[in-house]
């Protein structure tokens, strides 16, 4: 069966969120959108390639900060309203310079920094 992405289920504003995750470790790196392009195009190049809704623009991971995002294997979820890209990632993921955007854990009520920024 050959994929579609239209077959995905969007909201209404036409975006699904897709969860990047190294495809080695497991670690969950980050959250962004997508559109039915963006999957497409990440689907034929190997890029990951996401959608900015602050920018109205495609963003494909790491073309302006090196900290690139090669696609091992897109899931599709049982709803199909999310998706999983599991990644080889260079360098972090997140914009803070952190490996992972998810690195501030809630304790007993309080907020812990876990991982500080890469050199």
């Amino acid at each position: 069966m050959r994929f579609d992405p239209a077959s995905l289920k969007y909201d209404a504003n036409g975006l699904i969120p897709c969860i990047a995750q190294d495809h080695a470790t497991g670690e969950v790196l980050m959250m962004a959108w997508m559109n039915a392009e963006a999957v497409a195009r990440t689907v034929a190049t190997g890029r990951v390639t996401y959608w900015s809704r602050s920018r109205g623009a495609f963003w494909v991971k790491g073309e302006t900060s090196g900290h690139v995002q090669r696609l091992v294997e897109l899931r599709v979820d049982c709803d199909r309203d999310a998706l999983l890209a599991m990644v080889e990632q260079e360098g972090p993921a997140c914009h803070t310079n952190r490996r992972s955007c998810f690195y501030t854990a809630v304790r007993e009520g309080g907020e812990v920094v876990l991982t500080e920024p890469m050199v």
